[in-house]
């Protein structure tokens, strides 16, 4: 594969897994010593990558659960952040801003906060009260955030009462580093190809439903517009046809991210309109991704992390293509903001 370090990949994916027990540990804990709700505090792409896991929660558990902004919420506070709140705050530096500002507010409150962050001697690596480093870099940061954000809602749910086979869904994430490996390898030829259809327009309308939306507005967000320079239009599937249908048109190029979750149905229906209306839909559907051994309620929670996993091989072409390394920024770290 190319510019691709499979142990290093493997490493990674198998530390986020691994949190499995504590995080069990952790979340048992404090549902027992009465946590009555959670919240999902990330900021910038860390916060997107915990909406798969914040819906979960919303849709199929009892267990109150938020998703906010930290420097919105710094400012404003909740009635529902207390002392008897969870707060899970991801941060891959470990040093986001926003977020550090955050964990003093937490702390003044008495929250229980669960960090998780891939540097240990930062703020964040070092402030939460129960603080979960795994190492990992940009192109490895969404499946660890993915699986590490699940595996704590999973456990939510079991200690509310609401999971019987929190066990069995548990063991099938241990699978998961050497699938997504062999995903990866599967998806290279076909990563090639939408890496030279995104290469050749610089304007794309990226979309999704479901838990695949999540992984949509983070690849529109973060590596189109912030790692490659090339602007975009992430929309959810559910507000496609409230305006953004007007835009498509023959040469407008549409990417579509399909998962396997109840949400489909919204993405089959942008496809089977963009596909009357442009010559340049581009589908990336997780149902056609290979998990043997993977259950299928289990798979049904892993669309964001498959199509975290294959679109990184697209960026990694993309990056040789266009000759603009991921790495590459004009204004984020470098200049004041």
């Amino acid at each position: 594969m190319l510019n691709f370090d499979e142990q290093r990949f493997l490493r990674i994916q198998s530390g986020a897994v691994a949190f499995a027990s504590h995080f069990d540990q952790v979340i048992g804990e404090c549902i027992k010593a009465g946590a009555d709700n959670v919240f999902f505090l990330g900021t910038g792409g860390a916060a997107i990558l915990m909406q798969p896991a914040a819906q979960l929660l919303q849709r199929r558990s009892r267990f109150p659960v938020f998703i906010d902004m930290p420097a919105e919420l710094v400012v404003t506070g909740s009635a529902n952040l207390t002392s008897r709140s969870i707060v899970v705050m991801p941060s891959l530096s470990g040093t986001t801003k926003e977020s550090v500002a955050m964990l003093a507010k937490l702390k003044e409150i008495g929250a229980t906060v669960i960090t998780l962050v891939g540097h240990e001697k930062t703020p964040l690596g070092q402030g939460g009260t129960h603080a979960f480093v795994n190492f990992a870099e940009d192109d490895t940061s969404c499946e660890s955030f993915y699986m590490q954000s699940l595996l704590i809602a999973l456990s939510i749910m079991k200690h509310n009462g609401e999971l019987a086979d929190h066990q069995r869904m548990v063991d099938e994430f241990f699978m998961l580093p050497a699938l997504l490996l062999d995903v990866k390898r599967c998806f290279e030829p076909s990563a090639a190809a939408i890496a030279e259809n995104i290469a050749a327009a610089d304007y794309h309308i990226v979309t999704g439903a479901g838990n695949a939306w999540p992984q949509a507005f983070y690849y529109g967000m973060c590596i189109l517009e912030e790692m490659q320079w090339i602007r975009t239009r992430p929309v959810h599937a559910s507000d496609f046809f409230h305006g953004t249908l007007e835009l498509v048109e023959p040469g407008v190029s549409v990417l579509l991210f399909k998962g396997e979750d109840h949400l489909r149905p919204l993405a089959d229906r942008v496809e089977d309109f963009a596909k009357r209306y442009t010559d340049k839909l581009t589908v990336i559907d997780t149902a056609g991704l290979a998990l043997p051994g993977v259950s299928a309620d289990v798979r049904q929670l892993l669309s964001p992390v498959l199509l975290a996993t294959v679109l990184e091989r697209v960026s990694a072409h993309l990056e040789v293509l266009r000759d603009h390394p991921l790495t590459t920024r004009r204004y984020y770290k470098r200049v004041a903001y």
